[in-house]
């Protein structure tokens, strides 16, 4: 669905709002499993206007709505930014527990290698117009005499490389380290600095 938005309605064309997104969505859909709430009613129908607010991918006519709905229910007045700081504190929580279980980390996060695709030279041929298009104006690659097995390599290290560029505006953005860490400032913020957490951070390198 969010690639959906991407690639299809170009909600997010800049590289930090790429990495904004991949902040902010893990975090609102963290919040309805939080409250038991469908996602539904938030993305599905949407505003007449939505494509004409600052923020359209998220439709934050709705995300008010939800603030609106969870104050009411609960008696503790919500903004939306409360309700993504509740699901931050979650999200955070639930990655130091895959660190304090052997995971967490940055090698974690990677990719199936199939995913950074192409694979095979017979993939590559099978779309040859699209991916020359790509090293030529995306990369802005001369690939005049270069087979095809080599340009399979140089589009699969290209994208590979903008994947980690693209993991460290992430890890940045949720405050973690640029081993995908989150750091004591974080967890103090989100007020989830229990002593076995500071000392689980400590145990891995994290003292700031």
């Amino acid at each position: 669905w969010l690639i959906f938005l991407d690639m299809v309605h170009n909600y997010m064309p800049t590289f930090e709002q790429k990495a904004e997104a991949l902040h902010w969505f893990p975090m609102f859909r963290t919040w309805f499993g939080l409250c038991g709430l469908c996602k539904l009613p938030w993305n599905d129908i949407v505003p007449e206007d939505n494509a004409e607010t600052l923020e359209p991918a998220k439709i934050m006519k709705h995300v008010e709505w939800y603030a609106k709905y969870f104050s009411a229910v609960t008696g503790r007045e919500s903004k939306p930014d409360d309700l993504i700081s509740m699901s931050e504190a979650v999200y955070n929580f639930q990655r130091l527990f895959n660190l304090k279980m052997g995971f967490g980390r940055r090698e974690h996060d990677a990719i199936p290698y199939r995913a950074a695709g192409p694979v095979t030279k017979e993939e590559y041929e099978s779309r040859k117009e699209r991916y020359d298009k790509q090293l030529v104006e995306k990369h802005g690659l001369d690939i005049t005499g270069k087979g095809t097995e080599e340009k399979v390599k140089i589009l699969r290290r290209l994208r590979e490389e903008m994947y980690e560029k693209l993991k460290d505006a992430v890890y940045k953005r949720r405050g973690w380290t640029a081993d995908g860490i989150p750091k004591v400032a974080t967890v103090k913020r989100l007020k989830i600095d229990f002593p076995e957490v500071l000392e689980l951070l400590k145990a891995n390198g994290v003292t700031e």
